[in-house]
């Protein structure tokens, strides 16, 4: 009977012991989940602890941090870099005339306009003309590529300057008297005494009158950055040997020249010394006459000698 109840009780031991068994994985199955690696779905990037962090989050017990490269709420716009896009160059060529049409059907093609222009011949009968080219800021690059090409390049600057700062303060004081303006007209809405009308209105007219200036410079600044400038300077090349050969008709006029020029010298001349002349005149004038009234004196008559 000992026996039966031992075996019992073994039997019993045993059907407790596996089902303590089967119960383990179950209570360590959440630390095995959280030990696990898993992939960010919107990157495919391994992150271990993801799914933790992500339990975390929607219990409201640690903050989910922002994906990098995601817009931060109230970041101001980012403003463009503003660039007024200049150069000066000089080209030689043999026909200045032929070359400002062919630099207006340049700027033209380009989207352009050839801002003004200007021919005059120098003192050696060469031809030469400046030019100013406005071109899209975009076709800056191949438009001075293009006058290079029209002939032989003597010089050539380039020069970018940044007027961004510039450019966004016109833009917040614009925005801070369009503000005051209408404050002012609300204010002007409500007031009754004709004092404070006409005070009012003064206040108005002055801001307007700012308010136009600094739109009146944002207009240009746009021109000036929207429309880039390009100053070429056209000039003949000079003749071999430098100037041409002997001219007779020039000699002659220059001999010409001479000769009135030694006039010109002599009468300056005779006009220097004239009121020396005239002194020295008076001078002598003054002894001759001094001469002539002192008495003569007549020679002393020999004493004959015994």
């Amino acid at each position: 009977m000992n026996y039966k109840v031992i075996a019992l009780m073994v039997v019993c031991l045993a059907v407790v012991a596996a089902a303590g068994c089967m119960g383990v994985p179950s209570a360590v199955s959440s630390p095995t989940l959280d030990k696990s690696s898993v992939y960010s779905q919107s990157a495919n990037v391994y992150a271990p602890g993801n799914a933790l962090r992500a339990s975390e989050a929607a219990a409201g017990a640690v903050p989910m941090p922002a994906p990098t490269g995601a817009p931060v709420a109230g970041s101001g716009t980012v403003i463009d870099t503003k660039i007024i896009k200049t150069a000066y160059i000089t080209v030689e060529v043999k026909d200045v005339t032929g070359s400002v049409d062919q630099l207006k059907a340049l700027v033209t093609a380009k989207g352009g306009y050839l801002s003004s222009s200007s021919v005059s011949e120098g003192s050696s009968n060469r031809l030469s003309g400046t030019v100013v080219l406005r071109i899209p800021a975009a076709e800056f690059d191949n438009t001075l590529a293009g006058v290079k090409a029209i002939g032989s390049v003597k010089s050539v600057s380039t020069q970018g300057e940044d007027v961004t700062e510039q450019y966004v303060d016109v833009q917040a004081q614009i925005i801070s008297y369009q503000n005051q303006l209408s404050q002012y007209n609300e204010i002007m809405k409500k007031a009754v005494k004709v004092s404070d009308v006409i005070e009012i209105q003064q206040q108005i007219d002055s801001v307007q009158t700012n308010l136009n200036r600094l739109e009146g410079q944002l207009k240009y600044l746009n021109s000036r950055i929207d429309m880039s400038t390009i100053t070429v300077t056209l000039q003949e090349p000079e003749p071999v040997g430098g100037e041409t050969g002997y001219n007779f008709v020039t000699t002659i006029n220059e001999g010409i020249a001479g000769f009135f020029g030694m006039v010109d010298f002599i009468v300056i001349l005779f006009f220097t010394v004239l009121p020396v002349i005239i002194l020295g005149g008076i001078a002598y004038g003054m002894y001759r006459w001094i001469k002539r009234k002192q008495p003569v004196k007549t020679p002393a008559e020999p004493v004959e000698k015994k």
